[in-house]
């Protein structure tokens, strides 16, 4: 019986603990903020809005739902979860709105204007807790069209629809 030498053992070492580690970084896909490209909604200017402006209009609402459904899906789903559906890892995004869902009508648009500006603070700023980074800020990648875009997205996997 030939056993193998010491040489080739930390070869075997080394291309296995290498290999994994490669493999850990791919583990989650690319992480890298992606811009939206969002020429095809109505272009809202640089003051940001308290509200979603995407919702009242049938065809930009349209249009929006699909923009912000690929961009929640290049960079919101690798920790919120594919369809707004989390695992667990973060906030699960379709009950962002549920108490403005059972709100009665005169105070459903109060909640929701609430709502958005919680969501916008959110996505722009990112969110911190003791010093790590639970979620990086969007500001200077995504624009308020893509951020808003995301929201319709979100707004249509509610759990609890108006």
């Amino acid at each position: 019986m030939t056993f193998p030498s010491a040489r080739w053992l930390r070869r075997t070492a080394l291309a296995t603990i290498l290999a994994g580690s490669s493999l850990a970084a791919f583990a989650h896909g690319d992480v890298v903020p992606h811009g939206i490209d969002t020429k095809d909604l109505p272009q809202l200017g640089t003051t940001w809005l308290a509200t979603n402006p995407y919702l009242a209009d049938a065809d930009t609402k349209d249009k929006a739902l699909k923009i912000g459904a690929s961009g929640f899906g290049q960079n919101c789903a690798r920790c919120h979860g594919i369809d707004a559906i989390s695992g667990g890892i973060a906030p699960d995004l379709r009950k962002l709105d549920n108490e403005c869902a059972t709100a009665k009508p005169a105070k459903r648009e109060a909640c929701t204007t609430e709502i958005d500006g919680y969501f916008l603070a959110t996505i722009r700023a990112g969110r911190t807790r003791n010093g790590a980074v639970y979620m990086p800020p969007f500001e200077g990648i995504l624009s308020q069209e893509a951020m808003w875009a995301i929201k319709t997205y979100l707004v249509s996997r509610r759990e609890k629809p108006f």
